[in-house]
């Protein structure tokens, strides 16, 4: 196959893998900077052009769009959803799992575990909102925070307030969740890729920090999850529409809940050990027809091989 690969930094350990991994499978793969890219949209032959070429004969394309180039990131794929190019996730499913507003409604509307969670923008009135998250601690973040920037632990009903308020005078919208104090400062990324959680692993915030984020410091390593953990994994990332993400995991007292789904997960960590991930089928039917963003059933070719050797970089230990 001929593979598009959208990313800003062909230098990151999970893009390195994803080049490493599609060429020893014989597939070409090309890394493009989708913010350099330019869309020829009024022609009735649609193009892509990238360095002075139109990007044309790409069976797949998969993005690694950055939360904070959503936008255009979105739009380049949608270009190649209209050309006819499988994309690993479509442009629409990404856009839907980056608002955390729609996809935490999303999620609900599944009847998926959840952490009690308010939304809000005028703060004046912090106790009624904190006592609708079922009083502190809370976790209160910024909707717009990536990577674990953004996110404040509200310990007491006073700092709580403060924070609350605090945020509200900066004019934005936030987010107040119960803090689920059994998950002891630990999450999973459960890896899903097509109708499979491929690996996971457990992270672990640095001494002193609530955030398990790796980028924060924290650490990770490979575990086995429960079968409810694996059923709410693949039920979250079925609701995105995502072939390929990270559903992040609290154990909490009242089951798995989940806390956000990561359309362009890190390969970085206890989940993967360099392996492609042999177990995976690599053949079949199409589980479903997505839709792509031009508003035409999925090409016809099969998601699960389009899906895992277009992923196989996520060669990681079964979970």
């Amino acid at each position: 196959m001929k593979i598009a690969l959208l990313c800003r930094n062909a230098n990151l350990y999970s893009h390195k893998r994803i080049v490493e991994a599609a060429e020893a499978r014989g597939h070409q793969i090309d890394v493009i900077d989708h913010l350099r890219c330019y869309i020829d949209i009024a022609s009735s032959d649609p193009e892509v052009h990238y360095r002075g070429e139109s990007l044309k004969g790409y069976d797949v394309v998969i993005p690694r769009i950055g939360a904070s180039v959503t936008f255009f990131g979105t739009a380049v794929l949608r270009q190649f959803e209209m050309m006819g190019v499988y994309p690993a996730n479509e442009s629409v499913a990404i856009s839907r799992s980056r608002d955390k507003l729609r996809s935490m409604q999303l999620l609900a509307r599944q009847g998926i575990g959840l952490p009690v969670t308010i939304f809000a923008h005028k703060t004046s009135d912090a106790a009624e909102v904190l006592k609708l998250a079922g009083g502190a601690p809370v976790v209160i973040k910024l909707l717009e925070g990536t990577q674990g920037i953004g996110v404040v632990l509200g310990e007491t009903t006073k700092a709580a307030e403060s924070i609350i308020q605090a945020f509200g005078g900066v004019n934005t919208n936030i987010l107040v969740q119960q803090f689920v104090k059994e998950a002891n400062g630990e999450d999973i990324r459960c890896l899903v890729v097509g109708e499979r959680v491929v690996a996971a692993m457990i992270r672990r915030g640095k001494e002193g920090d609530f955030r398990s984020n790796l980028h924060r410091g924290g650490t990770a390593e490979a575990i086995k999850i429960t079968p409810k953990e694996r059923a709410t994994a693949l039920k979250a990332a079925n609701a995105m529409g995502l072939n390929i993400c990270g559903v992040d995991l609290l154990r909490s007292n009242a089951g798995p809940v989940v806390m956000e789904v990561n359309s362009s997960p890190g390969l970085e960590g206890g989940a993967a050990d360099g392996r492609p991930q042999a177990g995976l089928p690599t053949g079949g039917h199409p589980h479903r027809r997505r839709r792509t963003g031009d508003g035409r059933s999925a090409l016809e070719r099969p998601v699960q091989t389009y899906t895992h050797d277009a992923a196989c970089a996520c060669g990681a230990r079964a979970a």
